[in-house]
């Protein structure tokens, strides 16, 4: 655990990060910042503009959209905070997906400029970016998350999560659950088609990640504390009677 941060590599949403996040984490023990931390850790990601590189925050132009500072520069500001270092590990890891999501929100601003509202797809992009997940489970188990029934999905197919794969892909969900509490919630991306699950590699993620798809909210909220193995307390079955972080499908219109 790094002293400055609660970062957990043995938590399970940090698994697919934990081998990064524990040597940065010791590099920013020896007094280096976010940026140098992560480029210690830097794979050559190959932007329109170059190997992608993680400057200090201060290194962007004030004038210029974040996503299209990173997009024209190939360098990702970073501050000396537990949200970027999630979100350098995010890029470390699925760099091909973060890529997409980067093109993706620089082509709109270019499009459209920065207005008072992002509009649909740059605000599925950002959701995405911050809380999103992906899951890779057999259709039992999806088939229940889409219908809310947390008892059928946390409970009675319980054993079906051995099968499962969740992965925490937003940074700012995992800049949460440094200190869980019982409502954090995911958005799940849905697959475009008819395939529900999305293999969880990077290119996977990335070619799921299509405009039209996206602006349409294909999301699906996940409690990621009730995934089985995932939270201690979650081994009672009443856990999931919280209605309040648990909460029941919405009403259909007729």
């Amino acid at each position: 655990m790094n002293p400055r941060w609660p970062v957990n590599t043995a938590r399970p949403w940090v698994a697919p990060y934990a081998r990064r996040a524990a040597a940065a984490s010791a590099a920013l023990a020896q007094g280096l910042g976010v940026a140098e931390a992560l480029s210690n850790e830097a794979v050559p990601i190959g932007l329109q503009a170059g190997p992608l590189r993680f400057v200090p925050a201060q290194a962007a132009a004030d004038e210029e959209a974040y996503e299209a500072f990173i997009f024209r520069t190939a360098q990702v500001p970073t501050r000396d905070n537990l949200h970027d270092f999630f979100n350098g590990l995010v890029w470390l890891h699925f760099p091909a997906a973060k890529r997409r999501l980067n093109e993706l929100q620089a082509a709109e601003i270019a499009r459209a400029g920065i207005g008072a509202t992002r509009g649909p797809l740059r605000d599925a992009l950002t959701l995405f970016d911050e809380n999103g997940a992906v899951i890779d489970a057999p259709p039992a188990l999806w088939n229940a998350l889409l219908a809310r029934d947390w008892q059928r999905l946390f409970v009675a197919e319980r054993a079906l999560w051995r099968e499962a794969r969740l992965l925490v892909f937003g940074h700012a969900l995992l800049e949460k659950l440094s200190a869980p509490r019982k409502a954090a919630t995911a958005h799940v991306l849905r697959a475009p088609g008819a395939g529900p699950s999305i293999t969880i590699d990077d290119a996977a993620i990335a070619a799921a990640l299509e405009p039209a798809h996206l602006a349409a909210k294909p999301f699906v909220p996940l409690p990621v504390l009730g995934v089985p193995g995932w939270c201690p307390a979650n081994e009672a079955p009443g856990f999931y009677d919280d209605a309040d972080v648990f909460r029941p499908p919405r009403p259909t219109a007729r």
